[in-house]
């Protein structure tokens, strides 16, 4: 496998991952299907989540799988009074990633990350290793400091 932008982030940051390799499923892009590919439980696969803010601009969240963004809180957190989802076609521009295969690391520019307090329930989490196909496991919180990241609640009750 090629190396990614998250790859070589993570290289040049000297923290130690695992890729985990799954068959990628254009019907199912949902990190459930994935999390059952790599063998993991749902909520230990992280997905990301880029949004706009109307006061900050692009905002970037990694939730467990299994759960939904909590759009009113993610909007309190980041100062922001309303935060919506990035259109799709918007993605690739943005942060050089397609849906299905967005990572929080090693984005075009470095943009404010919040990461869902669920990831302390782990010592090693999931993201997308910026293609389909691959996922990354590393320690939670050494993602938490290489992408530079607030840990808090984001998810739907």
């Amino acid at each position: 496998m090629n190396k990614t932008n998250a790859m070589r982030m993570l290289d040049k940051a000297k923290i130690s991952y695992e890729p985990k390799e799954y068959i990628p499923d254009e019907n199912d892009l949902s990190g459930i299907h994935i999390a059952r590919q790599i063998g993991l439980p749902a909520g230990q696969c992280f997905k990301t989540i880029v949004t706009r803010g109307d006061k900050t601009g692009p905002v970037v969240f990694c939730i467990p799988a299994d759960r939904e963004i909590d759009l009113k809180k993610a909007a309190k957190i980041t100062g922001n009074k309303k935060i919506e989802p990035l259109h799709v076609k918007d993605l690739p521009g943005l942060t050089g990633y397609v849906r299905g295969a967005c990572s929080p690391l090693g984005m075009k520019k470095k943009f404010p990350t919040y990461i869902d307090r669920a990831c302390r329930d782990f010592e090693k989490i999931t993201v997308s290793a910026g293609i389909k196909g691959c996922q990354l496991l590393i320690k939670s919180d050494e993602i938490v400091a290489c992408v530079g990241a607030e840990v808090c609640d984001l998810t739907q009750e």
